[in-house]
C-alpha cells in the first residue's frame, strides 16, 4: 500500500512538472512572437515607413468621417513632423491577436529612441524580452537567461541612412508600397499595404498609422498575412530628454 502511494504521488510530481516545462514552453515562445511584429517592421524592405510606425503612439478617440487626401501630402505631413524629435521614451501596451491559436495577449513595457539609428523596446513579465537596433544591427533577448539573437541588416536598410533622407521633403511616392491618407480633425491617418513582387509576398499585409500634426503617432495597428494583428498605444511619452548611450544597451533579464 506504501509503495503504491509513493508511486501515485510520483506519478502526480511528474506530471505536475511536465505541466510546469509546457507551460513555460509556450510562454517563451509566445514572448519571441510578442516581438515578431515590430522585428518584422524593422527588418523590413521599407524600414522608412516601418520605423516611423513606432515612434509617439497614443490612443485614438473617434472622431467624424475622414476626408481623404493626397497620399504624397499624408507622408510629407509625417515627415515634417517628426524632424523635430532628437530622441524619446514612452510607456507601451501592446494587443496581439493570435489568428491560429484564437486568443489575445496583452503586453506592458517601454521603449526609446535615438536619432540617428538608436531603438530600444523592452517588454515585462510574463512576456519579458529586449530588442535593441543600432543602424543595421539588431538584438534581441527572450526570457532569463536567454541567448540574444543577432541579426545584421544590408547596410541599405539601416536607420542611419532612412533617417539621413528624412532631412529633405518627400517628393515622390516610394515603389512597391500603397499607400492611403485622410485628415480628419487635423488628425492624419496613413495606410500602408506593401505590394507583392509576382508569387511573393511579406508577412506584413497592412500597416494603419495615425498621428497628429507635431508627428506624434496615435495609434499604430499591423496586420499580417497569417491574420495576427498587433495594435500598440503609448502613454507617459516624452521628447527630447537627451537620452545616451547608456539607455539602448542589451542588458540580461532578471
Amino acid at each position: 500500500m506504501r509503495l503504491r502511494n509513493l508511486v501515485t504521488e510520483t506519478e502526480s510530481a511528474s506530471a505536475t512538472e511536465t505541466s510546469k516545462t509546457f507551460r513555460q514552453n509556450i510562454l517563451f515562445h509566445e514572448t519571441r512572437h510578442a516581438c515578431t511584429s515590430v522585428a518584422l517592421l524593422l527588418c523590413g524592405s521599407n524600414i522608412l515607413f516601418s520605423f516611423l510606425c513606432l515612434s509617439f503612439l497614443w490612443l485614438l478617440p473617434a472622431f467624424a468621417e475622414a476626408r481623404p487626401i493626397a497620399a504624397l501630402d499624408g507622408l510629407e505631413a509625417l515627415r515634417a513632423g517628426f524632424a523635430g524629435i532628437s530622441d524619446f521614451s514612452a510607456e507601451i501596451t501592446q494587443e496581439k491577436k493570435l489568428a491560429l491559436m484564437r486568443r489575445t495577449m496583452t503586453m506592458s513595457g517601454t521603449v526609446r529612441f535615438k536619432k540617428p539609428d538608436q531603438f530600444f523596446m523592452a517588454l515585462n513579465p510574463p512576456y519579458s524580452s529586449r530588442m535593441v537596433l543600432k543602424d543595421t544591427q539588431l538584438q534581441q533577448l527572450a526570457g532569463q537567461g536567454g541567448v540574444p539573437n543577432r541579426i545584421i541588416l544590408p547596410p541599405d536598410q539601416g536607420l542611419g541612412r532612412w533617417f539621413a533622407k528624412l532631412a529633405t521633403p518627400v517628393t515622390r511616392l516610394p515603389e512597391g508600397i500603397d499607400i492611403q491618407a485622410d485628415l480628419t480633425h487635423n488628425i492624419y491617418t496613413l495606410v500602408i499595404r506593401p505590394l507583392s513582387s509576382g508569387q511573393v509576398k511579406g508577412q506584413i499585409k497592412e500597416v494603419m498609422i495615425t498621428f497628429l500634426k507635431d508627428g506624434t503617432i496615435r495609434r499604430l495597428a499591423i496586420l499580417e498575412q497569417n491574420g495576427d494583428k498587433a495594435t500598440m498605444t503609448f502613454k507617459n511619452l516624452r521628447r527630447n530628454i537627451g537620452l545616451t548611450d547608456t539607455d539602448f544597451q542589451l542588458v540580461p533579464i532578471e
